[in-house]
């Protein structure tokens, strides 16, 4: 495994052939004229940017334990990114990266080799920090922006060490923003910010920066149907780090407020089939045992309809709002429980059962690390 980063699901897009223009044709080449003299100023504002980042970020080598076909242990490598972010040596990376690792070494960028601690790490949000014990000479720290001033179309410069290659610098733009990212693991980050500068395995944990070189995200995922960069990579959004950095070092884990309910998104499609009194909105399926919802009495479904190829358990609740807010998707749920609430809050669900509405309130345990 030579790097890490996360490809989601790739589908092969097949665009109309190309066709090479005459020279007799009135579109002449367009040619990119530098001042006289120097560097265009986008060059020198990527290569300042490089300079003054590039010795924070860091290759980070990880050492799981696989076995082979005979069940022999036998050690397995990876690789991605990380960059420092304090003078304590901490270093912020992605989980993927560091999940699972018997041991972790990083590789500093005058070539110094030495062994990092795990600190803390966030599935739900492919975040992780490890610590480095180095000479205060050697921590070079990042400047951290902000994700939420973001503009589609601003420029994005990537480093990290895709196949290896240390400290690579790569640019591009701003492709879109508010991404939800389903991972392998089927797990949705929300809030993704896509960029078209080049990400490949091994990019994972690496700054995404701005042109004033400060961090906007933490490359993260690409989108190919090949395993390699197509301009379609994807980055957590370094406001959702800020938030979760302090907890991840303080405790080594995030504490996620919890309903304890599996739901499915209602749409005007699916209330259709399924006959339902609303059009948007979350039909409960399922209620983890011992859970908030299940402790204040939410019900999941009661009976198993087959349509086509899909087994859907139906008959529970519908969820309609929390907190006097209209719910229309599970994914409004869960982005209203990880915004602006924590673990011991109660909220007020508002929920349709036989026709009638009932007011339900729930006190929000904690996410378990592993779901009943």
């Amino acid at each position: 495994m030579i790097g890490a980063v996360l490809v989601i699901h790739a589908v092969e897009i097949n665009l109309p052939g190309h066709q090479t223009r005459d020279a007799a044709l009135p579109f002449p080449p367009v040619v990119w004229a530098a001042p006289l003299g120097g560097l265009s100023q986008a060059e020198q504002d990527i290569i300042r940017i490089y300079q003054e980042v590039s010795p924070a970020v860091v290759n980070i080598t990880s050492t799981a334990i696989g076995f082979d076909s005979f069940f022999h242990p036998i050690p397995e490598r990876g690789s991605g990114s990380g960059f420092m972010i304090d003078k304590r040596g901490h270093i912020v990376t992605n989980n993927h990266v560091v999940e699972d690792a018997k041991s972790l070494e990083v590789t500093l960028a005058d070539g110094m080799k030495t062994p990092a601690k795990l600190i803390g790490r966030d599935p739900l949000n492919d975040l992780a920090v490890i610590r480095i014990d180095v000479p205060i000479e050697k921590l070079h720290v990042v400047r951290l922006g902000e994700s939420g001033r973001l503009q589609i179309g601003q420029i994005a410069i990537a480093i990290g060490n895709p196949f290896g290659l240390d400290r690579t610098v790569t640019s591009g733009v701003v492709s879109s923003l508010g991404r939800t990212l389903r991972t392998e693991t089927g797990r949705e980050i929300r809030g993704v910010i896509q960029t078209d500068a080049a990400i490949n395995p091994g990019n994972s944990g690496g700054p995404l920066l701005n042109s004033r070189g400060e961090v906007v995200g933490i490359n993260t995922a690409i989108f190919s149907p090949s395993g390699g960069s197509v301009g379609i990579g994807f980055a957590i959004p370094i406001d959702t780090a800020k938030r979760l950095i302090p907890e991840l070092i303080a405790k080594g884990r995030v504490s996620h407020p919890w309903l304890g309910i599996s739901g499915l998104s209602v749409t005007p499609e699916t209330s259709r089939v399924l006959d339902l009194p609303i059009q948007h909105g979350v039909l409960v399926v399922r209620i983890s045992p011992q859970s908030p919802a299940d402790q204040a009495g939410i019900r999941g479904g009661q009976r198993r309809i087959r349509i086509g190829n899909t087994i859907l358990q139906v008959g529970g609740d519908l969820l309609v709002e929390i907190d006097g807010q209209k719910i229309e998707r599970m994914h409004d749920l869960v982005a209203y429980l990880e915004d602006h609430k924590r673990v011991g809050d109660t909220v007020e669900l508002e929920i349709l059962r036989n026709a009638q509405r009932l007011k339900v309130t729930v006190r929000l345990g904690e996410l378990p690390q592993e779901l009943p």
